[in-house]
């Protein structure tokens, strides 16, 4: 995309909808001018036109709460802005991570990329007495073996009427198989893209 590509109202502003690039969730809606788009596109972090204020903002500046920018996507009539980001804190100023309360924390898409997140952190910094560590310690072959365990009594457990139990193994082997991602360095961006494949 360059600046031209899109279609900026009378005002000279276009909206910008920013959302997680992972996750897809809404963070903000903020608005973008000719120079606050081409910042935009030239230190790929995300600049806005402040109607407020008038004047141009740097997204993080003074909070430390930058996005770096995936992608920009305009829309079928060029007049709208989707920013993928990959924010580093809270995109609202009431230091929720999102502006809009559609309790999208709790989508499994955010689920699991905090928990993703999360194991990420356990294996980088190995926290004395966590299970997630512990797995990572033993290696390879003990994070197959519980994923091979968890994936037999999720079969066992869906032979069975006990929905509670089903859920409680299937979110056991959901787990374990996100350990496995993280220990052979596959992303879920990459697991995102060959379902989004497949679908097509």
């Amino acid at each position: 995309m360059n600046v031209d590509d899109v279609k900026f109202d009378d005002r000279g502003l276009i909206p910008a909808i920013v959302q997680d690039a992972r996750t897809r969730e809404v963070l903000t809606l903020a608005y973008m001018n000719r120079e606050s788009l081409a910042r935009t596109l030239e230190t790929q972090q995300t600049w806005f036109w402040s109607r407020s204020r008038k004047e141009l903002w740097h997204k993080g500046a003074t909070s430390g709460n930058t996005q770096r920018v995936v992608d920009l996507v305009a829309d079928c009539d060029s007049d709208a802005i989707v920013v993928l980001v990959e924010p580093a804190g809270p995109a609202c100023h009431t230091g929720a991570r999102s502006c809009f309360d559609l309790k999208q924390t709790e989508n499994l898409g955010n689920v699991l990329a905090q928990l993703f997140d999360l194991i990420e952190s356990r294996e980088r910094e190995r926290p004395e007495g966590s299970y997630t560590t512990y797995l990572f310690e033993k290696g390879i072959d003990k994070i197959l073996k519980k994923v091979g365990e968890e994936s037999a009594e999720t079969i066992i457990a869906a032979k069975n009427d006990d929905d509670t139990l089903f859920v409680a193994e299937v979110s056991d082997l959901i787990y374990h198989l996100l350990v496995l991602l993280v220990a052979r360095g596959v992303t879920l961006d990459q697991i995102r893209a060959e379902l989004a494949r497949r679908r097509k």
